[in-house]
């Protein structure tokens, strides 16, 4: 008799692994996301990713508002009789009575090296504490946020010129083909499960976008961790003269200056270690995200000029 499986996931991260267990013959018995969200702009109704790719393959999916208190999704799960549930960002906490309706248990795949940034933004805090490696954790779900015993750890080199988004394509893909092992294993019952060391456990909470403000009193590689840990969203700003200006991409500059001070003609800017950064892409308020050399005829951050840090 085929094994049954259960998905439950939401952003394009767990696209790739959604489809390397559908394409290797795994069968998807039903997949869990988050229902559809209005857009920031019009009422447009935005389906999450793994909304859409469940319908291109033609997978069964739900999209309930809740699981807490949920009594029919309880039954509908506990009658699907499954074998063992996939999460991967699903975005809402499995209630600790749903973690026992499958014959194995429920398991996540994090973006992090556990027990190193339990939580909602191990991406982006990775990127941004200059953490040299990241990874993924495969974790048996407890009831207590990301916290159940441990198979296996993939760890990779953290490439510090590297943004949220492409350090969360490398991890997804590693999970992708990882993740192919990890369940024959689990169905085999080969997999090894241990517990982690609470004691060293950190926390990557939810990002605000208060954080994306950029101090130039931080040392360069901090702004820069920023710059990039918080790409494409909520993005790394400064104010000057009453705007915002978002910086997308950016470099350890060569000059030196005053913290704030913008020390060059190419928006280079000092930071507090006596270094600077030079920007590279930069969206004013309102505008079109442009390549430096396209922002700066016309603009009035001169050389010179001092950014305030409020």
């Amino acid at each position: 008799m085929s094994k049954k499986i259960i998905f439950m996931g939401t952003p394009i991260f767990a696209v790739p692994i959604l489809k390397s267990l559908h394409l290797n013959g795994y069968p998807i018995t039903v997949v869990y996301t988050q229902p559809p969200k209005r857009s920031y702009r019009g009422q447009k109704m935005n389906k999450s990713a793994i909304q859409e790719i469940s319908e291109n393959l033609n997978i069964n999916f739900r999209c309930p508002q809740k699981l807490k208190n949920n009594y029919q999704e309880h039954e509908f799960l506990k009658k699907t009789d499954a074998d063992l549930s996939i999460v991967v960002a699903y975005g809402q906490i499995i209630p600790k009575e749903f973690l026992n309706l499958t014959k194995k248990g429920f398991f996540n795949i994090h973006a992090s090296i556990l027990p190193r940034w339990r939580g909602a933004a191990p991406i982006q805090r990775s990127i941004m504490n200059l953490d040299e490696e990241i990874g993924i954790s495969i974790m048996k779900m407890n009831e207590d946020l990301d916290s159940g015993p441990l198979s296996n750890i993939y760890k990779i080199k953290l490439d510090k010129k590297l943004n949220a988004m492409q350090v969360s394509e490398k991890l997804s893909l590693l999970a992708a083909d990882k993740i192919l092992d990890n369940v024959k294993n689990i169905l085999d019952g080969k997999s090894k499960f241990i517990d982690q060391d609470h004691s060293i456990a950190t926390y990557a909470k939810k990002i605000s976008k208060s954080e994306g403000q950029i101090n130039w009193n931080d040392d360069a590689l901090m702004i820069i961790g920023k710059i990039n840990g918080l790409y494409p969203f909520p993005g790394a700003f400064f104010n000057f003269n009453g705007e915002r200006y978002k910086i997308l991409r950016a470099e350890i500059g060569h000059g030196t200056g005053k913290n704030g001070e913008v020390i060059s003609d190419g928006l280079e800017i000092g930071c507090g270690d006596n270094k600077s950064i030079k920007v590279l892409e930069i969206q004013r308020e309102g505008k079109k995200v442009q390549k430096i050399h396209e922002f700066l005829p016309g603009s009035l951050i001169k050389k010179g000029s001092i950014i305030h840090y409020v």
